[in-house]
């Protein structure tokens, strides 16, 4: 069991640091990247609300849940349980005048989590925060002639969390997550002339790396025989991060791409060599019905004081930002969990829908989001085990105002594994 949890261990560093670049939306140009969801496939479909816990699922989103991790598992000492998952998002993008289609596939999170003792779990892992990756073109004519400026932007941050959780009293459960972020912030802006031999070039790139904190309450009261109300309050404390920051000048052949001159630009000079990304506190208030692992419905409200974000370095003349909120609904049934003589009702359905005002305006326009999910959690044996399949169709931004709306659609598989973290031998 030591050798695969080091393997894991270093699986989950080695492919995390390679969890970046993991879009195409042109909003990514903006802030600190498309900013990832960070919850599981069983989370991410039931519209990504996180106010849900069992023994046997890990939530990345609620750290508080990590404190039920094993308790209605039968010798539940020394549990462990895996949890990874994979997406492919197939867009396209649409302006006024065209249309074009694109996809990605990335890793959405590796974690670990522990049952350490009665009421008490603790977990580990690496998911990607954010990322950029955009390419546009905007061609204009200006007097002398015709003017093109191609912007490109690559990278973004990966989070690297410890959370923490333990159920103080009977249905009620505390829990802290630490996150680490860090990466690289990359973007380019090539201009060119008509008829004019060399292009001008202004490269940009930011190392970041930064603290956060994510506390939540959960209380889970029994109302009628076994069923319960789930309650959450969480709170992602302000994001403190800093920038170390570069920039360079220059001139290209437009013939060749040939850098003919580059020139680094003094930003100690401008006071812009160090700067701090300040991502604004998030809370999200949740509420649920239901009856443990077997069927529940809930909804969550997230609201964020995004007009306090600035990009100093980065940051865009045609974009501000405003207070964000989030809406999600979010359900699933599992028929008879215990069932031997049908699998399909061993089987769990979720379904779920979001709504985002991401706090985003472009062009004096809002940048709104919303989703429709839905998928499977496949038992695997007669085990606590599961493989889950998710689905998502979803729209954000618009046509308007010479911007770009995103249709997308999302395959999410995860694997949600239990086993032991140790086992006691006996001798005969």
């Amino acid at each position: 069991m030591i050798r695969k949890i080091v393997i894991t261990i270093v699986y989950i560093t080695t492919i995390g640091l390679y969890a970046q670049d993991g879009t195409v939306s042109p909003y990514s140009f903006y802030g600190i990247g498309d900013l990832k969801n960070n919850s599981t496939v069983e989370n991410q479909m039931m519209g990504g609300i996180g106010v849900y816990a069992d023994s046997i699922h890990i939530n990345l989103k609620n750290p508080a849940a990590f404190g039920k991790l094993g308790l209605e598992v039968m010798d539940r000492e020394g549990l462990v349980t895996y949890t990874a998952g994979v997406s492919n998002k197939q867009f396209t993008l649409k302006s006024f005048t065209a249309e074009e289609e694109s996809s990605i596939t990335t890793l959405d999170y590796l974690a670990l989590g522990f049952s350490v003792g009665k009421g008490l779990g603790m977990g580990f892992g690496i998911m990607p925060y954010s990322s950029v990756g955009y390419n546009l073109v905007d061609d204009r004519t200006e007097t002398g002639g015709s003017l093109t400026n191609v912007y490109t932007g690559e990278g973004g941050l990966t989070r690297a969390f410890y959370s923490i959780g333990y159920e103080i009293v009977k249905d009620l459960s505390i829990g802290a997550t630490v996150n680490f972020n860090f990466g690289t912030l990359e973007s380019e802006r090539l201009q060119q002339i008509e008829d004019v031999q060399f292009g001008t070039f202004d490269r940009r790139s930011s190392r970041v790396n930064g603290f956060d904190f994510n506390y939540a309450l959960n209380y889970t009261p029994l109302i009628k025989g076994r069923q319960r109300l789930y309650t959450s309050v969480r709170v992602n404390t302000q994001g403190n991060l800093v920038s170390k920051n570069d920039r360079q000048l220059g001139s290209f052949s437009v013939a060749s791409g040939v850098t003919i001159e580059e020139l680094e630009v003094n930003l100690a000079a401008q006071n812009l060599e160090n700067t701090e990304l300040k991502i604004p506190t998030t809370t999200t208030l949740g509420i649920g019905y239901g009856e443990d692992y077997k069927w529940f419905v809930g909804a969550e409200y997230s609201f964020q004081e995004m007009s306090s974000f600035e990009n100093v370095f980065l940051g865009s003349a045609n974009v501000a930002y405003e207070d964000a909120s989030s809406f999600a609904l979010g359900a699933f049934l599992t028929p008879d969990h215990d069932s031997f003589t049908s699998y399909l009702k061993r089987v769990t359905y979720r379904a779920g829908l979001r709504l985002d005002k991401t706090g985003m305006l472009v062009n004096d326009v809002d940048i709104n989001n919303f989703g429709i999910t839905f998928g499977l959690g496949l038992p695997l044996g007669r085990s606590f085990s599961n493989l889950n399949l998710g689905f998502e169709f979803g729209r954000r931004g618009t046509t308007r105002a010479d911007l770009i709306e995103e249709s997308y659609f999302k395959f999410n598989v995860g694997l949600s594994l239990n086993d032991r973290w140790f086992q006691k031998r006996k001798i005969n």
